[in-house]
């Protein structure tokens, strides 16, 4: 039988937290969170940098907090969230590092961590360079699909041995393990052809970004041609969007319009099988990041997901 993604009936709404810039700290975590509950949103993901160079990529991520520390204080103090990354990118770090991190938050926040990871850009070579591995970038997509394969080794509990390009285990224990196992979802970021290969082959979801339902249309038949020639699952549909209540004509693609146009994107995405829409506010300060995220349920949310409700059979 043929793949296809189903009308989903109800959007999970998720926040990227202001993790970055000078106002970061806990006062805006605290905001972001705080709203998320009591709006009753699914999650809350923090991006990944470590040390981009000086110039105009610093002027975005040259403060920011580490992700998977930043994930567990938060994971600490909101036990009703969902905890996810946006996404990490494992061969700037180290993979067996990245598996004890990742299980530790698992198991202190029991089970509500999913992680997303990519391969980032070519102009983050200079990155690279600043923490020592400007010799990986080159194969970068090869160590990530490495870092996948042993961490679901790891993560089943298994002691044999893992004999990969970069890594070489023979005489180890891992302990403990992540409540959720191996089966610890993870989504992959990126729009080339091998990015959603990856999506459908090594990992549970497809995690798009400045990416519109018009995009989505082109998108989705490769996911679903590629799963049909692995005979694998499809992997869930996940999307983050900046959203601007100003005019805003783009590229690259936000929520815009006004609330009317922002409701019909947010339902043609649902429509599209998309389950996870996670959000990307500019305000990074707690009021400015409260009055937002409030407007946007009040004007847009409440009204998608009652339009989904009403076309439910």
């Amino acid at each position: 039988m043929a793949l296809n993604y189903e009308p989903v009936k109800e959007l999970k709404i998720g926040l990227i937290l202001p993790s970055k810039g000078p106002g970061t700290g806990p006062e805006v975590l605290d905001a972001g969170c705080e709203t998320a509950v009591d709006l009753a949103w699914k999650s809350v993901w923090v991006t990944d940098h470590l040390m981009v160079p000086r110039g105009p990529e610093a002027d975005e991520y040259g403060c920011i907090l580490e992700a998977t520390t930043a994930l567990a204080w938060v994971g600490a103090r909101y036990e009703m969230l969902t905890l996810g990354t946006s996404v990490l990118v494992p061969a700037m770090r180290d993979a067996p590092l990245l598996a004890k991190q990742i299980a530790t938050i698992d198991v202190l926040t029991k089970g509500r961590l999913i992680v997303g990871v990519g391969v980032s850009d070519a102009y983050d070579i200079p990155e690279y360079t600043n923490l020592g591995k400007a010799d990986r970038f080159p194969d970068r997509g090869a160590y990530l699909d490495e870092a996948i394969a042993l961490w679901r080794h790891l993560w089943s509990g298994s002691t044999d041995p893992f004999l990969g390009r970069f890594h070489q285990l023979e005489d180890f224990t891992f302990a403990p393990l992540p409540v959720q196992g191996a089966s610890l979802p993870i989504w992959c970021g990126g729009r080339s052809p091998r990015a959603v290969r990856r999506s459908v082959s090594l990992t549970n979801g497809w995690h798009g970004a400045q990416t519109g339902p018009q995009d989505m249309v082109t998108r989705i038949p490769d996911i679903i041609a590629v799963a049909e020639a692995l005979d694998r699952p499809l992997p869930t549909l996940s999307v983050r969007c900046r959203v601007k209540f100003a005019d805003y004509a783009g590229p690259p693609y936000a929520l815009s319009g006004g609330a009317h146009n922002m409701v019909k994107d947010m339902v043609e995405f649902a429509r599209l099988g998309v389950e996870h829409l996670i959000m990307v506010f500019d305000s990074d300060d707690p009021e400015g990041l409260e009055r937002d995220m409030r407007r946007f349920n009040d004007e847009v949310v409440v009204e998608v997901q009652e339009r989904l409700a009403a076309e439910r059979p």
